[in-house]
């Protein structure tokens, strides 16, 4: 047994030898004084001895009771706090009564027992709810410690490494092919094969924590590629449905009034006015061939948008250029702080003589005004197109291609801006205003693209 394992039993047993001999220093006046008195009086020699031994007898009795009565508690409070260090949650210490001290501190004990029973049984009905989550869940999970050693993998990597957890934990990512995983972005995308899974892309996502005192890194892949099928399968599907919709829409009439025309002709004696039916449908199936043909030169039109070709941008003389070219109605343009952004400015000015003339458009149905404006927000700067029209009854197609309110709308406006917006790392919205009648479409740029920024480092 080693000093430091002794040192406690031993200032134990002093503090048990202490309180036993003060009990007996507690009853030694009146024991002394009982034992003069009794040897001095007229009492036998075996009455004396007799009576010597019972009082001795009785005083060493009560001092070992109150040593007993001191160090049992004690001892029941070391049992208790032992039992809850070791995890044990179900010792209770008897004799817990509030209206004495050492009654409120067994209680005390108790409560903090039952306590740390509900926190146990928190975390383990946490850490088994979270085992089942990355049991199930269909995104690769791998945890490795600082000397990058695998720690914890779910199901779903165990598939993608076609390894079990056996023969995985333990291993460093190096070995099992995640070692480039570990370094670079913490948040990008990779083209990379696995194991158990064919090449694609995929979305890697990393952090850190602490476990046990020790820096982890959590590492998650989730397959990219097969949203992005399924993505295209969805987008096939509308698609096909948009055209089919169309397509039969002007087909149809051509097909019917076609079939009235070569009943016509055939017809003996031929009728005094066929000459005006043809001409009208001829002008019918010409003016439905050139609806049709509207259509697909805006699919094509949709469809090609070429990539944007960076220039520096300045964001006020753009808006008042565009702002200009609108002559129905005269548009009110709020001066912003001078801003030059890298942007394709002919992409930009399409995208924003959309959304001006929308908005002229709703305004003039109520006789309200427009205005246009622009601030700066970090390393963004937004751009708005108010209006005081009759606002938007319908907002959940709005980017939805072919979607059009207007009579004569080809319904690409909104998703050619929006691809524009994206394609240059921004975004755009268009929502009804809260301060007053109309819409506000805001159009929100990086004043720097990111690789144009990384390419003019140092």
């Amino acid at each position: 047994m080693s000093p430091s394992e002794r040192r406690p039993r031993y200032a134990r047993r002093r503090h048990e030898q202490r309180v036993f001999a003060l009990a007996l220093l507690a009853g030694l006046p009146g024991t002394a004084l009982g034992l003069l008195l009794l040897w001095t009086g007229d009492f036998s020699i075996r009455a004396q001895w007799t009576l010597t031994l019972a009082v001795v007898g009785a005083w060493w009795g009560f001092a070992w009771t109150a040593r007993e009565r001191v160090v049992r508690p004690l001892q029941t409070l070391s049992n208790v706090l032992a039992a809850l260090r070791e995890g044990d949650y179900s010792i209770r210490a008897r004799g817990a009564r509030h209206d004495e001290a050492l009654g409120q501190a067994l209680s005390e004990v108790n409560a903090l027992g039952a306590t740390l029973r509900e926190q146990r049984l928190g975390a383990l009905e946490a850490t088994n709810l979270l085992q089942r989550v990355m049991a199930v869940i269909d995104v690769a999970i791998f945890a490795f410690d600082e000397k990058e050693t695998l720690a914890l993998v779910n199901r779903a990597g165990e598939r993608l490494l076609a390894r079990p957890a056996e023969a995985l934990l333990g291993r460093r990512a190096a070995d099992l092919g995640l070692g480039d995983c570990l370094r670079g972005g913490a948040q990008r995308t990779l083209e990379a094969t696995f194991p158990g899974s064919a090449g694609g892309r995929w979305e890697l996502r990393r952090s850190t924590f602490r476990l046990g005192g020790r820096p982890h890194q959590l590492l998650v892949l989730s397959d990219l590629s097969r949203a992005l099928r399924e993505e295209e399968r969805q987008a096939w599907r509308r698609l096909i449905r948009v055209l089919g919709h169309e397509i039969n829409n002007s087909l149809a009439p051509i097909k019917s009034i076609s079939r009235s025309l070569q009943d016509l002709i055939r017809r003996e004696p031929r009728p005094p006015d066929l000459d005006d039916d043809i001409a009208q449908g001829l002008a019918v199936i010409t003016a439905r061939s050139e609806a049709l043909a509207r259509f697909m030169s805006s699919y094509a039109r949709l469809a090609r948008l070429p990539p944007p070709e960076f220039e520096p941008l300045d964001v006020g003389a753009w808006v008042r250029r565009v702002a200009d070219l609108e002559t129905r109605l005269a548009v009110d343009v709020v001066e912003g702080p001078p801003l030059v952004i890298e942007a394709d400015g002919a992409q930009l000015d399409q995208l924003l003589i959309n959304l001006v003339r929308n908005a002229v458009d709703a305004a003039l149905e109520t006789g309200g005004g427009v205005q246009v404006g622009w601030t700066r927000a970090d390393s963004h700067v937004e751009v708005w197109v108010r209006d005081e029209g009759p606002g938007l009854s319908e907002t959940t197609n709005l980017f939805v291609p072919f979607f059009t309110t207007k009579p004569n709308g080809t319904g690409i406006g909104l998703v050619l801006s929006r691809q524009i917006a994206e394609a240059h790392g921004g975004s755009l919205t268009l929502e009804n205003r809260t301060d007053a009648r109309g819409c506000e479409a805001r159009l929100r740029l990086p004043v720097e693209q990111p690789e144009r920024s990384a390419d003019l480092a140092p």
